[in-house]
């Protein structure tokens, strides 16, 4: 603890790291997309219980095993971090997120109801920002989303971690994903974030040389650590996706889907949460600590 007249250190990258500098980190902060899961696997509409019931449920068997855990505030944060579920680095969401009730996210803004300073004094090392690039006419309005986002983390003494979203804007009538993804990173990872998070380009539908060509382009861009998320990526075939992008650059992982998606409305959550979740995040896991760039040597 820092004394009269001192400050504290600045936090580093290795709050969130495994022993080996890499990251295997869960992320459960998705929101109503979740809820559209719940209605997909079960043909039902459920209410905020029990969503905060399954992210609850997913930290205690899950959130050990990951070197970070993401949550938001509407759904579980406060119960995480109160109850110590995680030993891993507490990331809270600070992203308000524009999306029908049944659709994808469209936009983000910064949800001014998350005090980073009380989510620092309650146990979070982190917030993390999710940002929808587009190449429109709020471009400019989005980067000054996310350098307002990094410049409120350092002041509260949090890691910030930026994810880029690209997406086509309206009426495009071609789009190029992997230069897309590209073009975000170099964008918003130069704003220099503590960590970035990305999209795995081709969503990882590709044999894994062409993966590691794509990512090793992505890499070139990014002058922060990154890890890749799991949204658009086939469940089986992340790990293959996180080895070709470890194998480039990237620092690891931060994912949900990938890991806990197939369990979604199990009646018997914990003990699928046992038996599917933990040995695909340990696998996950251990490609990272063999393939991934530890984060401090970038």
């Amino acid at each position: 603890m820092a004394g009269p007249g001192t400050t504290a250190p600045e936090p580093t990258l290795d709050l969130l790291a495994r022993p080996s500098g890499g990251f295997a980190m869960v992320a459960m902060d998705q929101r109503e997309s979740l809820r559209q899961m719940y209605a997909a696997a079960t043909g039902e509409r459920v209410g905020d219980e029990v969503l905060t019931s399954f992210k609850l449920t997913v930290a205690r068997e899950v959130g050990p095993y990951g070197s970070g855990f993401l949550i938001d505030r509407d759904f579980g944060f406060e119960r995480v971090a109160a109850e110590g579920l995680v030993p891993g680095g507490l990331i809270v969401a600070v992203d308000s997120l524009r999306q029908d009730p049944d659709g994808p996210v469209e936009d983000t803004a910064i949800d001014e109801r998350v005090d980073l300073a009380a989510a620092r004094a309650a146990g979070a090392v982190a917030a993390k920002l999710l940002l929808i690039w587009r190449d429109d006419e709020e471009r400019e309005r989005r980067l000054e989303t996310a350098a307002e986002f990094v410049r409120r983390c350092a002041a509260a003494g949090l890691l910030s971690v930026l994810e880029g979203v690209a997406k086509p804007a309206a009426r495009q009538s071609a789009f190029d994903g992997s230069a897309a993804i590209r073009e975000a990173a170099r964008e918003l990872a130069g704003l220099r974030p503590s960590l970035y998070k990305a999209q795995v380009p081709l969503g990882g539908a590709a044999p894994e040389e062409k993966l590691l060509a794509e990512c090793a382009l992505l890499d070139e861009v990014i002058p922060v650590p990154w890890v890749v998320l799991s949204q658009g990526v086939e469940r089986d075939g992340f790990p293959a996706a996180v080895r070709a992008a470890c194998r480039a650059g990237a620092s690891g992982m931060l994912a949900g889907r990938a890991i806990w998606s197939d369990v979604v409305g199990a009646p018997d959550l914990a003990a699928r949460l046992r038996a599917r979740s933990m040995p695909r995040l340990r696998r996950l896991a251990a490609i990272v600590d063999e393939h991934a760039r530890p984060w401090n040597a970038r």
